[in-house]
Order: structure tokens, then C-alpha cells, then sequence
């Protein structure tokens, strides 16, 4: 690994002597300049960058802001023996990572110096984990019903209000959690996801909530819990309406009082954590049949946010696709493949109960078996080009398309079968539910 390196400004030969012979010692690459002009000249090759406040052509404190200006990179670490407080605040916030005033010493150089190349190391692996994650989280859709749901989103995040996403499985509910974490106070702090239907009901509870040593057969270790994990962030409960009754009653508390004991603890545990739940379930229909508690249902429920399902916005159909072919061909080192046009309407016409999940499997096996670069109306599978009407799926679609025909149905109806003021009411284009009144076989005069 080559040595890192540091750009040291100051006017007097012995500090610059003496402050290069410190960092060299450390295995640093060190250059050495007096004016401004000269520092200008090499900046973009150093790793860390030491400056002097006062300096023959100029203050380190305007070469510092012209750097930060320019979005340098760098750290930045300013050194003088006469400065003011008011020259330290200045620097400081300019974007200098330290101040330290001469006489310089040793340890104190080089620990400033350390922290400040591993702040910048930590900042650039989080920028690149993002990177790597971010083909995975991101949300796509121009649509005006996704688009006022993003709107919502949003600004319930700038609270720390609980917030409960309920759509059907694969419309995106996990991406939106993590939509409103990011747009949140909570956003530097970890963001916890728990997959409540997936966990055992009788480890449940020690997942939450962790455990002591001993409190159970293999319980060997303390063991921390997801609430725990959160502190100082958000926790995001997929499928909360598989929660067993217990879990229930100890959520509840979690979110009434702030604490909770881990299985086999006696010490309460205090959290500060922003709560996002999530279910594909309809959570009043639980609380009717006993199912739910009515006391936690409105402790998780102060903002309800609805996911639209991927038939209610056909629009965004396209662009998915072709972000899900991008996404699989780079992933797959394919090359580069393309939908042809007549190919959209195809996937447009399908209604997608499976959602956005399910278009990704598709455009997958697509770009799988297609030999060719362009994905044709016959790479489409049968079971999307021609659905069988006698299948479950068929009778599940039928089922839909009778309630997505009694709601469009009822909006017409309301606004005197005008419909742009239907579609308005509906978050829809008016050209798509034109489509939708034509395929639904909607007619006035019928009705």
C-alpha cells in the first residue's frame, strides 16, 4: 500500500523541517511548501493537507475556503502561532478538521492526523456501500399515484411519528422504510430491518429483545436485540400482523414507555428508535377478530402510508423493467440487452399480482433465455402473453379486476363521469384510466 500523502504549508523552515521529519518517521509522504501558490500547485496530489493561518501571499484560511469551495476532498488541518479564537472558529466552520496552535506537539499532530484520513477512509467505503447497495434500494416510478405516495413519505419522515406501510407483497414497502429512514432526523443512525413472519414465535421475542447468558438453553452469551441495535435509529417491522400475542404486549410497551428487559434480564433498557411497520394484511380486520391489539394498532399506526400495487400504475411499468435488465445484466457480466417496444404493451396489459417482485423474476428469466440482445414479445412468458382464465391466478385476477372495477366504478359515478376529475380523485392519468374504463368494459349508459 503506497504511503499516504501530506501537504504541509508554513512559511518557516524549521516547522516545515521539523514536521516532516515527525510524519516521515510515521511513514507518511510529505512535501513541504511556503506560499500559497506553491501548495495550489500540488494540492490535488495530497492525501491530507496541513496549513498555516498567516503566510506571505495570502491566509490559509481563504486557500481553505477556495479548496472546500471546490469540493477538495481532502482533509484539512490548520496550524498557526498567532490566530485568534475568532480565526479557529472561522476555520472550523469553513470545513477544517482541526485547529492547533504552534508550538506543535508531536503526538498531537499525529493523532489529528490519524482521525482525520480515517474519517475521510470511513467516508469513502460509506460512499461506496452505497454504491453497492444502492442499485438495490432504488425507487422508481413517475406515476402520479407512486409520486403522491413518495410526496407522503417524505414528509412523515421529518417527524419521528410511527409510520405504518401496508400494500400487497412485492409493491415496494421494505424500499419506501428505507426511503423515509434516509429523509429522516434518524438518518445517521442504523436503519434495523426485522421480518417478524420469518422468525419462530417462540425466538421472537429474544430477537427483539435480546437475551442474557443462561436465560435459556443455548443462550450462552448476552445478546443484544434489534430495538437495541436501532438505538438512535429507525426499526423497520415487516409483516407486523404475524406478531403471536406476547410479542404483542411487549412491542406495546416498548412503544408506550421508551424500555424494555431482555429475556432473562431485570434491568430495564432504555431506546431512542424511530418505529416503520409494514404489512400486506389488513391490521383492522385482525383487531375485529381479536387477532390484533387495538392498543398497539394505533400506537403503530399515527401516519398510514398505502403502497400501490404495480397494476395501479401502469405507467411505471416500463421504466422498472428496464432498470431490472440494467441491474441484472451488470450484475451477471451480460451484454447489454434492450426491451423493443412491442414488447411494453405485453407487460402493461398483465396485472402483476406477484408486483414489482415479480416483473424482476420475469425480466430476469427473459434476459436468461432471449439469445439475442432485444427482449421480444415472444421472450415474454406464455403464462404473461396468454393467462389462463380457469387458473387460481386467473380467478384471483378476477377477483381484483370486480373490486378495481366497483372503485373506478364509484369514482365516475361521483364525479358525474367526468373523467379527468375521476382520474384526479383516483391519483391516475386520465389517459390510463381511459385504458382501464375501456379493459374493465366500464360504460355509462350501462350503468
Amino acid at each position: 500500500m503506497p504511503a499516504q500523502r501530506i501537504l504541509i504549508l508554513d512559511d518557516e523552515p524549521n516547522i516545515g523541517s521539523s514536521l516532516r521529519m515527525i510524519l516521515e518517521r510515521e511513514g507518511y509522504a510529505v512535501t513541504v511548501t511556503r506560499t500559497i501558490a506553491d501548495a495550489k500547485a500540488v494540492a490535488s496530489r495530497a492525501d491530507a493537507l496541513l496549513l498555516d493561518v498567516r503566510l506571505p501571499d495570502g491566509s490559509g484560511i481563504d486557500l481553505l475556503r477556495q479548496l472546500r469551495e471546490r469540493d477538495f476532498p481532502a482533509p484539512i488541518i490548520m496550524i498557526s502561532g498567532h490566530a485568534t479564537i475568532r480565526d479557529a472558529v472561522d476555520a472550523t466552520r469553513t470545513g477544517a478538521f482541526d485547529f492547533l496552535e504552534k508550538p506543535l506537539s508531536r503526538d498531537k499532530v499525529l493523532l489529528s492526523l490519524k482521525n482525520a484520513l480515517e474519517q475521510v477512509n470511513l467516508r469513502r467505503e460509506n460512499e461506496r456501500l452505497r454504491e453497492l447497495v444502492g442499485a438495490g434500494s432504488r425507487m422508481i416510478g413517475s406515476s402520479p399515484v407512486f409520486l403522491r405516495v413518495v410526496e407522503q413519505a417524505t414528509l412523515a419522515a421529518r417527524s419521528d411519528a410511527r409510520i405504518l406501510i401496508q400494500g400487497e407483497s412485492g409493491t415496494g414497502k421494505e424500499l419506501l422504510a428505507a426511503h423515509i429512514h434516509r429523509e429522516s432526523p434518524f438518518a445517521n443512525g442504523p436503519f434495523v430491518k426485522v421480518n417478524c413472519a420469518a422468525i419462530p414465535s417462540d425466538l421472537l421475542e429474544s430477537e427483539l429483545f435480546g437475551h442474557e447468558k443462561g436465560a435459556f438453553t443455548g443462550a450462552i452469551s448476552t445478546r443484544k436485540g434489534k430495538f437495541e441495535l436501532a438505538d438512535g435509529g429507525t426499526i423497520f417491522l415487516d409483516e407486523v400482523g404475524d406478531l403471536h400475542a406476547a410479542s404483542q404486549a411487549k412491542l406495546l410497551r416498548v412503544l408506550q414507555e421508551g424500555e424494555f428487559h431482555r429475556v432473562g434480564g431485570e434491568q430495564p433498557i432504555r431506546v431512542a428508535v424511530r418505529v416503520i411497520s409494514a404489512t400486506n394484511r389488513n391490521l383492522m380486520d385482525l383487531v375485529t377478530q381479536q387477532k390484533f391489539r387495538e392498543d398497539l394498532y394505533y400506537r403503530l399506526c399515527v401516519v398510514p402510508i398505502r403502497v400501490p400495487s404495480l397494476r395501479e400504475r401502469p405507467q411505471d411499468i416500463a421504466p422498472l423493467a428496464e432498470y431490472f435488465l440494467d441491474d441484472f445484466c451488470v450484475r451477471n457480466n451480460f451484454h447489454s440487452k434492450r426491451i423493443v417496444d412491442e414488447t411494453y404493451p405485453i407487460l402493461e396489459s398483465y396485472s402483476w399480482p406477484g408486483n414489482a417482485r415479480e416483473l424482476r423474476n420475469i425480466v430476469e428469466r427473459m434476459a436468461i433465455l432471449t439469445k439475442g440482445d432485444h427482449l421480444t414479445a415472444e421472450s415474454a412468458p406464455v403464462e404473461i402473453r396468454l393467462p389462463q382464465d380457469f387458473s387460481p391466478r386467473s380467478n384471483l385476477k378476477e377477483a381484483r379486476e370486480s373490486a378495481e372495477r366497483d372503485h373506478i366504478l364509484r369514482a365516475l359515478e361521483e364525479s358525474s363521469w367526468n373523467v379527468s376529475g375521476a382520474a384526479r380523485s383516483l391519483g391516475m392519468e386520465r389517459t390510463n384510466l381511459h385504458k382501464r374504463i375501456r379493459a374493465l368494459g366500464l360504460n355509462r349508459a350501462k350503468h
